[in-house]
Protein backbone atom coordinates (compact mmCIF):
# COMPACT_ATOMS: atom_id res chain seq x y z
CA UNK A 1 0.00 0.00 0.00
CA UNK A 2 2.85 2.32 1.11
CA UNK A 3 4.82 1.82 -1.85
CA UNK A 4 2.11 1.73 -4.46
CA UNK A 5 0.90 5.38 -3.21
CA UNK A 6 4.45 6.69 -2.43
CA UNK A 7 5.69 5.12 -5.71
CA UNK A 8 6.00 7.81 -7.87
CA UNK A 9 7.33 10.69 -5.26
CA UNK A 10 9.98 8.09 -4.34
CA UNK A 11 11.13 7.96 -7.69
CA UNK A 12 10.70 11.81 -8.11
CA UNK A 13 12.69 12.02 -5.22
CA UNK A 14 16.05 9.72 -6.89
CA UNK A 15 15.69 11.61 -10.19
CA UNK A 16 15.21 15.06 -8.03
CA UNK A 17 18.69 14.45 -6.15
CA UNK A 18 20.54 12.93 -8.53
CA UNK A 19 19.59 16.18 -10.91
CA UNK A 20 20.68 18.27 -8.47
CA UNK A 21 23.92 16.48 -8.03
CA UNK A 22 24.73 16.82 -11.79
CA UNK A 23 23.36 20.48 -11.92
CA UNK A 24 25.57 21.46 -9.07
CA UNK A 25 27.49 19.00 -6.56
CA UNK A 26 26.48 17.63 -3.38
CA UNK A 27 25.56 20.98 -2.12
CA UNK A 28 22.67 21.11 -4.71
CA UNK A 29 21.70 17.78 -3.59
CA UNK A 30 21.66 18.84 0.47
CA UNK A 31 19.55 22.00 -0.83
CA UNK A 32 16.89 20.52 -2.58
CA UNK A 33 16.10 17.83 0.66
CA UNK A 34 16.14 20.78 2.75
CA UNK A 35 13.65 22.48 0.55
CA UNK A 36 11.19 19.10 -0.29
CA UNK A 37 11.30 18.94 3.41
CA UNK A 38 10.25 22.65 4.19
CA UNK A 39 7.25 21.95 1.18
CA UNK A 40 5.88 18.95 3.38
CA UNK A 41 6.13 20.82 6.68
CA UNK A 42 4.43 23.63 5.15
CA UNK A 43 1.65 21.56 3.30
CA UNK A 44 0.75 18.74 5.34
CA UNK A 45 -2.40 20.94 6.77
CA UNK A 46 -3.10 21.37 2.59
CA UNK A 47 -2.67 17.17 2.03
CA UNK A 48 -5.62 16.79 5.03
CA UNK A 49 -7.81 19.43 3.55
CA UNK A 50 -7.23 18.09 -0.12
CA UNK A 51 -8.26 14.50 1.33
CA UNK A 52 -11.61 15.56 2.67
CA UNK A 53 -12.28 17.15 -0.96
CA UNK A 54 -10.89 14.16 -3.00
CA UNK A 55 -12.65 11.40 -0.92
CA UNK A 56 -15.96 12.50 -2.88
CA UNK A 57 -14.25 11.94 -6.61
CA UNK A 58 -14.31 8.98 -8.00
CA UNK A 59 -10.79 6.86 -9.11
CA UNK A 60 -10.41 8.55 -12.61
CA UNK A 61 -10.59 12.31 -11.34
CA UNK A 62 -8.28 11.34 -8.31
CA UNK A 63 -5.84 9.66 -11.15
CA UNK A 64 -6.54 13.10 -12.79
CA UNK A 65 -5.45 14.62 -9.47
CA UNK A 66 -2.07 12.51 -8.96
CA UNK A 67 -0.73 13.25 -12.76
CA UNK A 68 -2.39 16.49 -14.51
CA UNK A 69 -2.80 17.62 -10.98
CA UNK A 70 0.93 17.25 -10.29
CA UNK A 71 2.09 18.54 -13.62
CA UNK A 72 0.34 21.83 -12.29
CA UNK A 73 1.75 21.40 -9.38
CA UNK A 74 5.29 20.92 -9.51
CA UNK A 75 6.28 23.24 -12.85
CA UNK A 76 3.56 25.49 -12.72
CA UNK A 77 3.35 26.40 -9.37
CA UNK A 78 6.91 26.11 -8.08
CA UNK A 79 8.85 26.86 -11.68
CA UNK A 80 6.49 28.67 -13.46
CA UNK A 81 4.81 30.85 -11.07
CA UNK A 82 7.56 33.09 -9.87
CA UNK A 83 9.03 33.81 -13.42
CA UNK A 84 5.13 35.03 -14.34
CA UNK A 85 4.90 37.15 -10.41
CA UNK A 86 8.84 38.57 -12.07
CA UNK A 87 7.63 38.67 -15.91
CA UNK A 88 4.54 41.10 -14.30
CA UNK A 89 6.01 42.92 -11.29
CA UNK A 90 8.83 43.75 -13.76
CA UNK A 91 6.88 44.64 -16.75
CA UNK A 92 9.25 42.15 -19.17
CA UNK A 93 8.50 39.33 -21.50
CA UNK A 94 8.55 35.76 -20.15
CA UNK A 95 11.87 34.74 -22.00
CA UNK A 96 13.59 37.71 -20.32
CA UNK A 97 12.04 36.35 -16.68
CA UNK A 98 13.55 33.11 -17.83
CA UNK A 99 17.07 34.47 -18.49
CA UNK A 100 17.23 37.04 -15.34
CA UNK A 101 15.94 33.87 -13.21
CA UNK A 102 18.99 31.92 -14.60
CA UNK A 103 21.48 34.65 -15.10
CA UNK A 104 20.75 37.20 -12.80
CA UNK A 105 19.59 35.38 -9.25
CA UNK A 106 19.47 38.48 -7.37
CA UNK A 107 17.79 41.18 -9.41
CA UNK A 108 15.32 37.83 -9.77
CA UNK A 109 14.89 37.43 -6.29
CA UNK A 110 14.27 41.11 -5.58
CA UNK A 111 11.47 40.96 -7.70
CA UNK A 112 9.86 38.20 -6.47
CA UNK A 113 10.26 39.64 -3.13
CA UNK A 114 9.03 43.14 -3.73
CA UNK A 115 5.75 41.13 -5.89
CA UNK A 116 5.21 39.71 -2.07
CA UNK A 117 2.32 41.74 -1.18
CA UNK A 118 0.40 40.91 -3.53
CA UNK A 119 0.80 37.26 -4.02
CA UNK A 120 0.47 37.41 0.15
CA UNK A 121 -2.50 39.04 0.15
CA UNK A 122 -4.23 36.93 -2.36
CA UNK A 123 -3.32 33.57 -1.10
CA UNK A 124 -4.09 35.04 2.60
CA UNK A 125 -7.60 35.47 1.56
CA UNK A 126 -8.50 32.76 -0.59
CA UNK A 127 -7.18 30.74 2.81
CA UNK A 128 -8.93 32.87 5.35
CA UNK A 129 -12.43 32.45 3.78
CA UNK A 130 -11.71 28.24 3.99
CA UNK A 131 -11.01 29.15 7.40
CA UNK A 132 -14.00 30.78 8.12
CA UNK A 133 -16.19 29.00 5.99
CA UNK A 134 -15.44 25.67 7.96
CA UNK A 135 -15.49 27.17 11.44
CA UNK A 136 -18.70 29.24 10.46
CA UNK A 137 -20.56 25.89 9.29
CA UNK A 138 -22.73 24.16 12.08
CA UNK A 139 -21.25 20.51 12.29
CA UNK A 140 -22.08 17.44 13.99
CA UNK A 141 -18.47 16.76 15.23
CA UNK A 142 -17.07 19.37 17.28
CA UNK A 143 -13.67 19.85 17.94
CA UNK A 144 -12.72 22.94 20.46
CA UNK A 145 -16.77 22.76 21.26
CA UNK A 146 -16.25 26.41 23.55
CA UNK A 147 -15.21 27.86 20.88
CA UNK A 148 -16.78 26.30 17.91
CA UNK A 149 -20.05 26.49 19.15
CA UNK A 150 -20.84 30.13 19.33
CA UNK A 151 -18.83 30.33 16.14
CA UNK A 152 -21.65 28.26 14.56
CA UNK A 153 -24.44 30.26 15.59
CA UNK A 154 -22.96 33.04 14.17
CA UNK A 155 -22.60 31.47 10.91
CA UNK A 156 -26.18 31.67 10.79
CA UNK A 157 -25.41 35.31 9.43
CA UNK A 158 -25.69 35.78 5.76
CA UNK A 159 -22.29 36.22 4.06
CA UNK A 160 -20.50 37.12 7.44
CA UNK A 161 -17.29 35.05 6.27
CA UNK A 162 -17.46 37.60 3.49
CA UNK A 163 -17.67 40.86 5.62
CA UNK A 164 -15.15 39.47 8.23
CA UNK A 165 -12.27 38.66 5.72
CA UNK A 166 -12.83 42.14 3.56
CA UNK A 167 -12.63 43.75 7.02
CA UNK A 168 -9.29 41.71 7.48
CA UNK A 169 -8.35 42.94 4.21
CA UNK A 170 -8.96 46.78 5.06
CA UNK A 171 -6.90 46.74 8.20
CA UNK A 172 -4.06 44.88 6.77
CA UNK A 173 -3.73 47.33 4.13
CA UNK A 174 -3.97 50.32 5.94
CA UNK A 175 -2.17 48.97 9.43
CA UNK A 176 0.76 47.03 7.59
CA UNK A 177 0.45 48.35 3.74
CA UNK A 178 0.31 51.99 4.26
CA UNK A 179 3.80 52.10 6.13
CA UNK A 180 5.44 53.04 3.28
CA UNK A 181 8.46 52.11 3.03
CA UNK A 182 11.99 53.01 1.43
CA UNK A 183 12.48 51.08 -2.46
CA UNK A 184 14.98 52.62 -4.90
CA UNK A 185 15.04 56.44 -3.32
CA UNK A 186 11.33 56.38 -3.56
CA UNK A 187 8.56 55.65 -1.24
CA UNK A 188 6.34 53.00 -1.81
CA UNK A 189 2.95 52.69 -0.66
CA UNK A 190 1.41 48.92 -0.58
CA UNK A 191 -2.00 49.63 0.40
CA UNK A 192 -3.80 49.85 -3.55
CA UNK A 193 -1.53 46.81 -4.13
CA UNK A 194 -2.84 44.54 -1.50
CA UNK A 195 -6.47 45.42 -1.70
CA UNK A 196 -6.78 44.99 -5.21
CA UNK A 197 -4.90 41.27 -4.55
CA UNK A 198 -6.90 40.67 -1.61
CA UNK A 199 -9.77 41.40 -3.31
CA UNK A 200 -8.78 38.85 -6.60
CA UNK A 201 -8.45 36.40 -3.97
CA UNK A 202 -11.85 36.91 -2.23
CA UNK A 203 -13.30 36.53 -5.87
CA UNK A 204 -11.37 33.70 -6.90
CA UNK A 205 -12.37 31.85 -4.14
CA UNK A 206 -16.41 32.52 -4.72
CA UNK A 207 -16.45 31.62 -8.15
CA UNK A 208 -14.18 28.23 -7.72
CA UNK A 209 -15.33 27.19 -4.67
CA UNK A 210 -18.98 28.38 -5.50
CA UNK A 211 -19.38 26.40 -9.11
CA UNK A 212 -17.31 23.70 -6.61
CA UNK A 213 -20.62 23.62 -4.75
CA UNK A 214 -23.37 24.30 -6.83
CA UNK A 215 -22.56 21.66 -8.81
CA UNK A 216 -21.79 18.85 -5.82
CA UNK A 217 -25.14 19.85 -4.79
CA UNK A 218 -26.51 19.27 -7.78
CA UNK A 219 -24.83 15.90 -8.48
CA UNK A 220 -26.71 14.74 -4.51
CA UNK A 221 -29.59 15.80 -6.27
CA UNK A 222 -29.43 13.76 -9.17
CA UNK A 223 -28.22 10.43 -7.37
CA UNK A 224 -31.37 11.35 -4.99
CA UNK A 225 -33.64 11.56 -8.42
CA UNK A 226 -32.30 8.15 -9.58
CA UNK A 227 -32.81 6.33 -6.51
CA UNK A 228 -36.46 7.49 -6.84
CA UNK A 229 -36.25 6.13 -10.54
CA UNK A 230 -36.47 9.06 -12.68
CA UNK A 231 -34.27 9.22 -15.91
CA UNK A 232 -31.36 11.93 -15.14
CA UNK A 233 -27.90 12.63 -16.79
CA UNK A 234 -25.68 11.96 -13.53
CA UNK A 235 -22.73 10.71 -15.45
CA UNK A 236 -22.20 13.96 -16.95
CA UNK A 237 -23.02 16.18 -14.32
CA UNK A 238 -20.83 14.11 -12.02
CA UNK A 239 -17.68 15.07 -14.76
CA UNK A 240 -18.97 18.76 -14.42
CA UNK A 241 -18.59 17.84 -10.01
CA UNK A 242 -16.10 16.66 -9.97
CA UNK A 243 -13.83 19.32 -13.19
CA UNK A 244 -14.98 21.85 -10.55
CA UNK A 245 -14.21 20.26 -7.30
CA UNK A 246 -10.48 19.77 -9.39
CA UNK A 247 -10.16 23.14 -10.10
CA UNK A 248 -10.83 24.28 -6.55
CA UNK A 249 -8.10 22.11 -5.40
CA UNK A 250 -5.74 23.48 -7.94
CA UNK A 251 -6.17 26.84 -6.40
CA UNK A 252 -6.22 25.60 -3.54
CA UNK A 253 -2.91 24.01 -3.39
CA UNK A 254 -1.86 27.26 -5.45
CA UNK A 255 -2.60 29.11 -2.27
CA UNK A 256 -0.45 26.61 -0.03
CA UNK A 257 2.38 26.95 -2.32
CA UNK A 258 3.16 30.92 -1.85
CA UNK A 259 4.86 30.45 1.53
CA UNK A 260 6.66 27.77 0.33
CA UNK A 261 7.73 29.42 -2.95
CA UNK A 262 8.87 32.99 -0.75
CA UNK A 263 10.28 30.93 2.02
CA UNK A 264 12.66 28.91 -0.49
CA UNK A 265 14.57 32.36 -0.95
CA UNK A 266 15.72 32.17 2.45
CA UNK A 267 17.58 28.91 1.22
CA UNK A 268 18.61 29.12 -2.01
CA UNK A 269 17.58 32.23 -5.01
CA UNK A 270 18.36 29.19 -7.34
CA UNK A 271 15.11 28.27 -9.67
CA UNK A 272 16.23 25.23 -11.28
CA UNK A 273 17.04 24.00 -7.64
CA UNK A 274 13.86 25.77 -6.61
CA UNK A 275 11.93 23.49 -8.33
CA UNK A 276 13.08 20.65 -7.86
CA UNK A 277 12.88 20.42 -4.07
CA UNK A 278 9.57 22.46 -4.23
CA UNK A 279 8.66 19.78 -6.72
CA UNK A 280 9.46 16.59 -4.82
CA UNK A 281 7.83 17.97 -1.55
CA UNK A 282 4.79 18.66 -3.64
CA UNK A 283 4.95 14.89 -4.89
CA UNK A 284 4.57 13.80 -1.08
CA UNK A 285 1.66 16.01 0.02
CA UNK A 286 -0.05 14.64 -3.59
CA UNK A 287 0.34 11.04 -2.70
CA UNK A 288 -0.19 12.05 1.19
CA UNK A 289 -3.47 12.93 0.23
CA UNK A 290 -4.20 9.83 -1.72
CA UNK A 291 -2.91 7.84 1.10
CA UNK A 292 -5.09 9.74 3.83
CA UNK A 293 -8.05 9.28 1.38
CA UNK A 294 -7.49 5.22 0.83
CA UNK A 295 -6.77 4.61 4.24
CA UNK A 296 -10.24 6.45 5.78
CA UNK A 297 -7.78 8.10 8.26
CA UNK A 298 -10.28 11.41 7.86
CA UNK A 299 -13.32 9.03 9.31
CA UNK A 300 -11.06 7.43 11.62
CA UNK A 301 -9.55 10.26 12.77
CA UNK A 302 -12.39 12.94 13.43
CA UNK A 303 -10.49 15.90 14.13
CA UNK A 304 -7.84 16.24 11.86
CA UNK A 305 -10.21 18.04 9.36
CA UNK A 306 -10.73 20.90 12.24
CA UNK A 307 -6.55 21.16 13.08
CA UNK A 308 -6.11 21.23 9.67
CA UNK A 309 -8.73 23.99 9.32
CA UNK A 310 -7.33 25.80 12.34
CA UNK A 311 -3.79 25.74 10.85
CA UNK A 312 -4.84 26.96 7.54
CA UNK A 313 -6.41 30.26 9.55
CA UNK A 314 -2.93 30.79 11.11
CA UNK A 315 -1.53 30.23 8.10
CA UNK A 316 -3.44 33.28 6.46
CA UNK A 317 -2.81 35.36 9.26
CA UNK A 318 0.76 34.72 8.64
CA UNK A 319 0.79 35.66 5.03
CA UNK A 320 -1.16 39.09 5.77
CA UNK A 321 1.46 39.97 8.52
CA UNK A 322 4.16 38.84 5.96
CA UNK A 323 3.22 42.10 3.99
CA UNK A 324 4.98 44.10 6.58
CA UNK A 325 6.87 41.95 8.95
CA UNK A 326 9.03 38.96 8.10
CA UNK A 327 8.24 35.49 10.21
CA UNK A 328 10.47 32.59 9.97
CA UNK A 329 9.16 29.83 8.01
CA UNK A 330 10.41 27.09 10.75
CA UNK A 331 7.44 28.95 12.83
CA UNK A 332 4.81 28.75 10.22
CA UNK A 333 5.62 25.39 9.49
CA UNK A 334 5.76 24.27 13.15
CA UNK A 335 2.27 25.74 13.75
CA UNK A 336 0.77 23.84 11.81
CA UNK A 337 2.06 20.52 12.63
CA UNK A 338 1.46 21.24 15.66
CA UNK A 339 -2.16 22.35 15.48
CA UNK A 340 -2.68 18.81 13.19
CA UNK A 341 -0.99 16.63 16.09
CA UNK A 342 -3.15 18.14 18.50
CA UNK A 343 -5.95 17.57 16.92
CA UNK A 344 -5.03 14.24 15.62
CA UNK A 345 -4.11 12.85 19.59
CA UNK A 346 -7.43 14.46 20.39
CA UNK A 347 -9.22 12.19 18.24
CA UNK A 348 -6.91 8.87 19.37
CA UNK A 349 -8.50 10.35 23.08
CA UNK A 350 -12.42 10.35 21.67
CA UNK A 351 -11.92 6.27 19.92
CA UNK A 352 -10.76 5.06 22.90
CA UNK A 353 -13.39 6.94 24.91
CA UNK A 354 -15.95 5.46 22.63
CA UNK A 355 -14.51 2.45 22.71
CA UNK A 356 -14.70 2.15 26.59
CA UNK A 357 -18.14 3.47 26.74
CA UNK A 358 -19.16 0.56 24.43
CA UNK A 359 -17.06 -2.57 26.77
CA UNK A 360 -18.97 -0.76 29.80
CA UNK A 361 -22.56 -2.28 28.76
CA UNK A 362 -20.80 -5.33 27.79
CA UNK A 363 -19.12 -6.18 30.63
CA UNK A 364 -22.67 -5.34 32.91
CA UNK A 365 -24.47 -8.06 30.54
CA UNK A 366 -21.76 -10.84 31.43
CA UNK A 367 -21.36 -10.02 34.80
Amino acid sequence: MILKTFGWSFAVTALGLTAAVFYDGWTALGVVAILAILEISLSFDNAVVNAGILKKMNAFWQKIFLTVGVLIAVFGMRLVFPVVIVAISAKMGPVEAVDLALNNKDRYQQLVTDAHPSIAAFGGMFLLMIFLDFVFEDRDIKWLGWLERPLAKLGKIDMLSVCIALIVLLATAFTFATHAHQHGGTHVDKAETVLISGVAGLVTYLVVGGLSSFFENRLDEEEEAERTGKEQSAVLLAGRAAFFMFLYLEVLDASFSFDGVIGAFAITNDIVLMALGLGTGAMYVRSLTVYLVRQGTLDDYVYLEHGAHYAIGALAVILMVTIQYQINEIITGLLGVVLITWSFISSVRRNRALAAAEERPLERLSS
